[in-house]
């Protein structure tokens, strides 16, 4: 029964560790994308038309 309580402790103590350096990773930055930024005006954007404008046009290019 001793052990288990022990394996709890240690694996406790080995989140809390892992927790904390996460924490300190995301805080220096070290998760920030800074290559998208650089190369995103080299992808199309995707032209998006809301319905009313997309019938309007419809409809002149019929008349």
């Amino acid at each position: 029964m001793n052990i288990i309580f022990m394996l709890i402790i240690a694996s406790l103590v080995i989140a809390v560790l892992f927790f904390i350096l996460f924490v300190k990773s995301v805080r220096t930055g070290q998760y920030d994308d800074v290559y998208t930024p650089s190369v995103r005006m080299l992808f199309d954007d995707e032209l998006v038309e809301d319905k009313s404008s997309a019938k309007k046009n419809n409809q002149e290019s019929i008349n």
